[in-house]
């Protein structure tokens, strides 16, 4: 059997395993893979062709180092042994339970299972009990603080849970979804090293559930945590690698290892959308909208990751595109948290900031812990000028995840606005060590070392180099390091970035003062060097344009002229940005 048919075969029987214990969502991802594998070429048809891996559009354009655990153009493969299952012990009081699972009715469904001792009985009874408590703390949070509001309260099921899953795993009498509940309970009670062993043994011996892996992720923030495990050479830890690459921002090995696993999975929209979302952050736009596009035409109700297309055409100004994806999702299910984040972001670009904030405080109110809407939330309060409420949004972003740098940036754009450019350094600090090769973080930094109450132009010299290295989109890095040489008394090094800039902009096809003043300060730099070739160079392009720098450019070409024949100089312009 290849491995194709191998991971398929597999899939098949996981599906309906996670769906018997109400793993729904590992279930989905699982049954999204499964469709994902490319099928026999004689099957083919226009409906289930999309993804091709030869197709020119949708490939990545897009090379790495090379992920040695991954064969190209396939997975790796190791048999795992499938779970035996305990039917008969669990019968009828099995499927009730799950009736009421399914029904919400957790606490009823535990209550079944209660003289339940098979394997899977065990499992549902301290899932639901599990879910049960974590709807109660939801419950309290709102009748104490409020739907958005911080709140102590916990799940007060996790000590009796952790002391019978505990009891369970050391006389060997639980399977791999036991320990994955027991990894969940200990993770949400702090006890992080012994979450990632327990998940670790879980999705070894069971590696199909993808929640497991998830929590497992969760518990890796850095390289070194994610080596340490020891972890069995599924095709699932391929998967996993993927992810947790991207979280921890190794985005070059996130991207090799999915285009490795398209192989097998060429059809996978979830590996397209993992893709998109790892060139989103490289910042590289342009093929994230046309994975978007090609995902939206193969899949027109998804809702999932569209908030991400939805920050693309933001940023890239399309507001027709935007309008019709808020309209989209909000036609397929408008109380989804991402649908209320691509509305919101719909009304941010027509400048409706208030009506966007609406939109993300519903967002939250339907996912407290949404990321993003308390991000974005935070930049429109940073629109309204109201940085009180703009540093608590950015504060509970990181609060659920101490590494998005969006957050960290947006507090320092807050207290930057507040005049308070020492705590604005601070946040801006942070945001480019979680995210080093965006440029609007290093200039944001180089604009704080400019403040009257710093000074330290230098540092800000250094800021505006990472940024020019960066692929500074915005064209200010190099504009501001040749004003800052300028000003620091270094015209050969003005000189030097002035020519810079002036070759991107006639590069970009774009005019303007910068522009005017590049080739103002070239002219009378040249002209001062004796160059007088080059000189006029600067000067006849400066006819072209209406104004001063005209005049100025006929002063500078008289002066040369005078000087050249012979004579002294006079009323020559001297240059000043």
């Amino acid at each position: 059997m290849n491995s194709k048919e191998s991971c398929r075969s597999e899939l098949r029987i996981a599906i309906r395993q996670l769906s018997d214990r109400c793993l729904y969502s590992a279930s989905k991802w699982a049954a999204e893979q499964l469709t994902g594998i490319e099928q026999d070429p004689a099957n083919f048809t226009p409906s289930n062709t999309r993804f091709q891996w030869g197709s020119s559009s949708i490939r990545r354009r897009f090379r790495t180092n090379e992920i040695t655990s991954t064969p190209i153009a396939g997975v790796s493969y190791v048999s795992t042994p499938v779970m035996e299952e305990d039917d008969a012990v669990d019968g009828d009081f099995y499927l009730l339970a799950k009736s009421y699972f399914d029904c919400r009715e957790y606490r009823r469904a535990a209550h079944v299972l209660r003289d339940q001792t098979g394997k899977k009985s065990v499992f549902l009874r301290c899932y639901a009990l599990y879910l049960a408590g974590e709807k109660r703390k939801e419950e309290e949070v709102i009748e104490l603080e409020g739907p958005l509001g911080k709140s102590d309260s916990v799940n007060r099921e996790l000590v009796s849970l952790e002391r019978e899953l505990s009891t369970l795993c050391k006389n060997g009498s639980i399977d791999p979804f036991g320990l994955y509940l027991y990894g969940l309970v200990l993770k949400e009670k702090g006890s992080e090293n012994v979450a990632r062993t327990v998940l670790v043994e879980s999705v070894n011996s069971y590696p199909w559930n993808w929640n497991a892996w998830s929590e497992l992720q969760s518990l890796c923030t850095t390289i070194d945590t994610l080596n340490s495990l020891n972890l069995n050479n599924h095709w699932m830890k391929d998967f996993f690698l993927a992810s947790a690459y991207q979280e921890i921002r190794m985005h070059s090995e996130s991207l090799a290892k999915y285009e490795y696993l398209q192989g097998t999975f060429g059809y996978s929209n979830y590996i397209q959308a993992q893709i998109a979302k790892a060139q989103y952050s490289l910042r590289e736009f342009q093929q994230v909208e046309t994975i978007f596009e090609e995902l939206l035409r193969n899949d027109p109700y998804r809702v999932e990751d569209m908030d991400m297309y939805s920050n693309v055409l933001y940023a890239n100004e399309c507001s027709s595109a935007l309008s019709y994806l808020a309209h989209r999702v909000f036609m397929t299910d408008k109380y989804r948290p991402e649908s209320c984040c691509i509305i919101g972001n719909y009304y941010s670009l027509k400048g409706q900031h208030e009506k966007s904030v609406m939109y993300f405080r519903r967002a939250l109110k339907l996912n407290k812990n949404y990321l993003s809407a308390w991000t974005l939330m935070g930049h429109e309060y940073i629109e309204m000028k109201n940085t009180p409420a703009a540093v608590d949004a950015y504060r509970r972003a990181i609060d659920i995840n101490p590494c998005d740098y969006r957050a960290w940036y947006g507090l320092g754009q807050a207290y930057e606005m507040m005049g308070m450019p020492f705590y604005a350094l601070h946040y801006f600090r942070k945001s480019v060590f979680l995210q080093p090769n965006d440029s609007r973080l290093w200039i944001s930094m180089a604009h704080c070392y400019e403040t009257d109450q710093l000074r330290m132009l230098e540092e800000a010299i250094k800021c505006y180099r990472r940024a020019a290295n960066c692929n500074d989109r915005e064209a200010i890095a190099l504009h501001q390091l040749a004003k800052l040489q300028y000003e620091l008394g270094r015209p050969e090094e003005a000189a030097f970035y002035y020519k810079k800039d002036l070759e991107r902009m006639e590069a970009e096809e774009r005019e303007g003062p910068n522009m005017v003043e590049a080739l103002l300060y070239l002219a009378t730099y040249y002209k001062t060097q004796k160059r007088f070739e080059e000189a006029e160079v600067y000067c006849t392009r400066l006819l072209d344009f209406t104004g001063p720098e005209k005049e100025t450019a006929k002063s500078l070409l008289r002066g040369m002229r005078t000087t050249q024949s012979g004579f002294p100089s006079m009323n020559v312009e001297h240059f000043s940005p």
